[in-house]
């Protein structure tokens, strides 16, 4: 019911996003998705791909510091209202979002959210009952 996600410590400098993503491609890693939160001085890119072990390993190598983390991917129908649905949900559980964003998947019916929450086992059990489907890594990683 996790995903797991590649953190990767950015410098905030012109084509810092270029090389990691150059390296990525040069070991045949497709990136499913992504997102930046940057400050003056530095950015953290959050990654999700399809070969995590080795763009973990490519990415050090090439001299950037790696992390992994787990996310939940929430898929719901492409319409308005569906993202509300899910934050009704976990506003209704008191569940803290650390952070979260979002993608629609190749076919454009469904999107796919993607969260971080303090308690993670307590969203997942939180979205399972009140019906959410919740995709499983290969999933994600094979779209």
């Amino acid at each position: 019911m996790r995903v797991q996600q590649i953190a990767v410590f950015l410098e905030n400098k012109s084509g810092r996003l270029a090389e990691i993503t150059s390296i990525l491609a040069e070991n045949g890693i497709n990136i499913r998705a992504l997102s930046v939160a940057d400050t003056a001085d530095f950015g953290i890119l959050r990654l999700i791909v399809d070969k995590v072990d080795l763009a973990e390993q490519a990415l050090r190598a090439g001299g950037f510091t790696v992390g992994k983390t787990n996310v939940i991917a929430v898929e719901v129908p492409d319409r308005t209202g569906g993202l509300a649905s899910v934050l009704k949900s976990i506003k209704e559980a008191s569940l803290n979002v650390e952070y979260m964003y979002a993608f629609v998947n190749k076919t454009g019916e469904n999107a796919v959210l993607i969260f971080r929450f303090e308690e993670m086992d307590r969203a997942i059990e939180t979205l399972l009952k009140d019906g959410f489907t919740i995709l499983e890594s290969q999933q994600i990683y094979n779209l």
